[in-house]
């Protein structure tokens, strides 16, 4: 392995992933979501890039412990009570595998995210 195996953010060349959410999943507008995931493990558990998506919002269910630094815009993040947690840029904070709920585009968002997938 050498410093060649390290992957940096700022010039990695990744193909950009377009998609919107599930048409079962969508509760608002038709949000276009743009995924970097520049970097992949071998084993397949762990990812990590950078995320975007336009307004709207759509349900979630994460089986990923997901840790997520906002860089743009403003979100909520809505739990199945229906507690909420706006996030902004400059937020940090770690979503646990398990979490259901739903998650709202207020203003076009950015974040970079690790991402652990954990095998039972």
């Amino acid at each position: 392995m050498s410093i060649e195996n390290v992957v940096d953010f700022n010039t990695a060349n990744t193909q950009a992933e377009r998609y919107t959410p599930a048409p079962e999943k969508l509760l608002k507008g038709n949000p276009e979501q743009i995924l970097h995931n520049h970097y992949a493990s071998d084993c397949g558990q762990l990812n990590a890039g950078m995320w975007e998506s336009d307004v709207g919002q759509w349900e979630v269910n994460f089986t990923e412990h997901e840790y997520c630094e906002i860089v743009q815009g403003v979100s909520v993040l809505r739990d199945r009570e229906g507690n909420a947690k706006t996030l902004r840029a400059g937020d940090r904070f770690v979503i646990p595998a398990g979490f259901k709920g739903t998650w709202e585009v207020l203003e076009p968002c950015r974040k970079f995210y690790v991402a652990f997938e954990q095998k039972s």
